[in-house]
């Protein structure tokens, strides 16, 4: 058995031609959605990232810049341009693009982006908003980008047992109080499980929806998974490759070559959840200039 693929791809562009549309109209009433994304310092991975949000964003007809700072900046310079950004009314969506250099508080950082503008989704008041299931807020984008693949993908979620592999602020948190609302397309039994958890095995091996999020590559073996298991692989990790030009590859925390020959559905990686994080960013943002019009 080959498990089917979940593509995220396919389900991205589904989303961005819906985002498209409601650009267009948006643009009919004199609004260009515009996004900002504050990159401080010069990771490679950050530039690539940042570098296939621009283009997307493009795509759909979302206006965006980058504002490059040197990995020297002290935190009260960052602070003022976000402030800035802040003010500007013609910004509707700011990113502070992960990781930050040493030094500079993520969470500070995170809190001084206002909450209306916050279209990453980590402010404290969205946090909040996420756990009181108050729809005013913006969602943390990977994972509601992984309830879209659940819902684009037909995946049965209701009363279904779904294992969380990882309990970052992130991803892991978000994740597990998302499939846990009594709503269409969630509506789970929730376990919250991580690398220190006992017996991660036996526990992991009772999830119909199986995630990845921890940080580690190739975790998440045949031993974890039960038979005809949706697996979603979150993890974005860099191995050693004497073969790849760059020196180095990026895997997930999911063994996709063994595990899929026993899950029912999986996500491929890349080319999975990445997408999607993106198709759900974009939405943020259009999300956030419409409110301008109320």
């Amino acid at each position: 058995m080959s498990a089917r693929i979940l593509d995220g791809e396919a389900f991205a562009s589904q989303i961005h031609r819906e985002t498209s549309s409601r650009v267009t109209a948006l643009a009919q009433r004199g609004i260009t959605p515009r996004l900002v994304f504050i990159r401080v310092g010069e990771d490679p991975a950050s530039r690539a990232y940042v570098s296939r949000k621009e283009t997307r964003a493009k795509e759909v007809g979302i206006s965006s810049h980058t504002m490059v700072l040197p990995e020297s900046t002290p935190l009260a310079t960052l602070l003022r341009e976000i402030d800035t950004l802040n003010a500007d009314p013609k910004v509707h969506g700011i990113l502070i693009q992960s990781p930050l250099p040493a030094g500079l508080p993520n969470d500070q950082v995170y809190a001084r982006v206002s909450p209306a503008k916050d279209v990453d989704g980590f402010h404290p008041v969205n946090f909040g908003k996420l756990l009181l299931g108050d729809p005013t807020g913006f969602l943390p984008c990977t994972p509601a980008g992984i309830l879209e693949i659940l819902r684009l993908g037909k995946i049965p979620t209701k009363g279904k047992h779904a294992v969380v592999v990882g309990r970052g602020q992130i991803v892991g948190r978000p994740l597990a109080v998302l499939l846990a609302r009594k709503s269409a397309h969630a509506d789970c039994t929730v376990t919250l499980a991580h690398s220190s958890t006992p017996n991660l095995p036996s526990i992991t091996r009772q999830a119909d929806i199986l995630i990845g999020a921890l940080g580690r590559p190739h975790f998440l073996t045949p031993d974890h998974v039960q038979p005809g298991a949706t697996v979603i692989d979150v993890g974005v990790n860099r191995i050693a490759d004497a073969s790849n030009p760059r020196g180095y590859r990026l895997v997930g925390d999911v063994d996709f070559a063994s595990v899929q020959t026993i899950a029912g559905a999986i996500t491929p990686n890349p080319g999975g959840v990445g997408p999607m994080t993106i198709a759900l960013l974009l939405s943020n943002t259009l999300r956030a200039a419409e409110t301008t019009l109320s």
